[in-house]
Formats: C-alpha cells, structure tokens, sequence
C-alpha cells in the first residue's frame, strides 16, 4: 500500500476515531451516578468555564435563567436564542457539518423531537426524572420536558366576565360568541389533540361547526395574547397561559380560565452527544429539572413541567400533545385545519 494512500486512510480515520472517543467520553459522564456526582460535575464545569446553549426561550426568562446559574456555580452562559424552527435548523446544520459548538437545547417538544432523530443528544442522567409528568417523558430520553405550554382560554376583563367562559369548548358554538373568539393560526396540534380526545366523528363535527363561526385567525401566540389584553379580540380559544400571565403581571386587563379538555404542549431540553462542554452541560440541564430551576420558571411566569412545583398554572387537568404524533401527522392535520379554517 502506498505512502499516500495510507496517509489518506489516516486521514479519514482519525477524525472519525476522535469522535467516537468524544461520544463515549460525554455518555460516561452523563449517565455517571456515583455518590460524588454533584461534586464532581461542578468542580469538572468550573474547570469547562463556559457552556453554550441554544433555545426558543424568550430574552426576558433566558437571560434570567442563565445569569441564576452563571451566579450559582461560577459557570459562563454563552447564550443564542432565535425562534423554534432556526434552533432545529441550527443545531441540525451545525451537527451534519461536525462543528460541535452547542452543548445545550432547548426549545418545543416537536422541535426536540425532530433533534434527538438526527442523533444530536444523549441520554442524560437526573435525580430530578420521576418529578417530571411520566407521559410527557419520552421513551428514549434523548431530551426531558422543562416546561410546559397550555392551550387555555384567554379573555380580556374588561369585556367579559370569568362566570361567561363556558366550562367546555362546545360551549363556544353558541352564536352568542359569534364575532367575539380568536384562535392561533398555527394551531393543529391543539385541534388534533381534542378530536383525538373526544374521537373522530365527534371532535370534526365539532371543528366544522366552530370554522362556521368564522372566528378571527391571528398569526402568533404573543400577538393573540396582546390582542386580548387590548381588546381586540375579547376572547383567545388557544392561547398559551404563560403568555397570558405575563400581561396579567403587568396590569393588563387579560385572565385565562383551563377550559377542558385542555392541551399540553411538552417544552424540552438535551445535551448534545458532542458537546465540548459536556459537565457543563448536564449541570445546566440538572439546574433547570431542579426545583430551584422549576420555581424560578414559575417566578417568571413560565410553566413548570415538575410536578412538584405547583400553582395555578399547571393545577389542573390536561391532555398531552404527543410531539412524536404531532410530527408524523402533520400532513394531515395541516390540510384539515387549512380547509376549514382558510378556504375561501
């Protein structure tokens, strides 16, 4: 074999070598249980001094997250947060290309999702699992839900009173409501999961019924929910009540009540099986699963996926979103939501 053929082999081998010693490398750290565990991975994350994430997390609850974390253990946060859709992409991209920058994830459950099949995350060991809803848990770990997003009613104070909101969603079918209800555009999720929940025939009788109320579509939860405080639209039949609490905190005149079923979109975070920080990043993901991480989520108006932290944003019943479903039917739902609620 020549000289050059086999400084070629080399040359394609080690890299490749390099990266498999990496992956099993961070897998021992991550799933590493002994009776030191706490100690050694934040004297290990000092030493790693930094750790990057990526997430869907608003500026105004990522920064405070990080800099409670970055205050805790000494440990820098180099932050990037963009929507859901260019954290998959991102992390993805970066991913196929072999620059493993990122050493945390954290955004949608589907996104999650979509992330944890291109084989970027690692399962991850926390002493913080069974706190966490055991089915939004998914079979193969790859990622834990952090918080939760619920599809609740929203309603503007000023214009309507708590005692009119009907106790189910077909009580909005009355034609009293006619002109007075607004749903997210992009909602399928929520309408696949309520026909799902009440089964075929019934849940599309009741969607067909309710796209004949002509109901005023808007493009965004936080729009939808600023569009409610002002009054625009007097009442949000999917809105997410975080975005809710976080007007009402402000003074807006803006409520919600858990109109049953209601449904549960899981929020989540990994570790990358690649990252360069890898006990820096499983301290991180530990932080956010523990209560302090899940009551500093509550402080700010996010919803806690623990069930150990509990308030009036998660007391009550709900009905799971699957992000797995959610992903491999979205065809489906896609066209069904489009011909009722946007054909002309």
């Amino acid at each position: 074999m020549g000289r050059s053929l086999v400084a070629l082999l080399l040359f394609v081998a080690l890299p490749i070598v390099a990266l498999a010693e990496s992956q099993a490398k961070n897998e021992e750290i991550y799933g590493y249980r002994g009776a030191d565990r706490d100690t050694r991975l934040a004297e290990e994350a000092r030493k790693e001094g930094t750790l990057v994430l990526y997430t869907s997390l608003a500026p105004s609850e990522s920064k405070p997250l990080s800099a409670a974390f970055e205050k805790k253990y000494g440990v820098k946060v180099d932050l990037w947060r963009a929507l859901s859709d260019k954290v998959v992409q991102r992390t993805i991209a970066e991913s196929q290309a072999h620059r493993n920058s990122v050493d945390v994830v954290e955004t949608n459950g589907p996104e999650m999702e979509m992330i944890a099949r291109e084989k970027v995350l690692a399962e991850f060991y926390t002493p913080y699992l069974e706190d966490l809803p055991a089915d939004a848990v998914p079979a193969h770990h790859l990622w834990l839900p952090d918080r939760m997003n619920y599809f609740v009613v929203g309603y503007n104070t000023n214009l309507v009173k708590r005692s009119e909101i009907p106790a189910t969603y077909e009580g909005f079918l009355d034609p009293k409501w006619k002109g007075r209800i607004g749903i997210e555009a992009t909602d399928m999720e929520w309408m696949a999961t309520l026909v799902k929940k009440w089964g075929e025939a019934k849940g599309m009788d009741y969607f067909r019924k309710l796209a004949a109320m002509k109901p005023d579509m808007r493009k965004g939860h936080v729009l939808l929910a600023k569009l409610v405080a002002a009054g625009e639209v007097p009442v949000g039949l999917t809105m997410y009540n975080s975005n809710i609490e976080t007007l009402k905190r402000k003074g807006e005149p803006i409520d919600f009540v858990p109109v049953q079923p209601v449904a549960a979109r899981p929020q989540g975070i990994g570790v990358a099986r690649e990252a360069p920080h890898p006990h820096a990043a499983l301290l991180f993901a530990n932080f956010v699963l523990s209560p302090e991480g899940q009551k500093l989520y509550e402080s700010m108006g996010r919803v806690p996926a623990s069930t150990k932290v509990k308030s009036h944003l998660n007391n009550f019943p709900f009905t799971l979103i699957e992000p797995a479903t959610v992903l491999e039917e979205a065809d489906k739902w896609d066209k069904l939501w489009d011909e009722l609620f946007f054909a002309k």
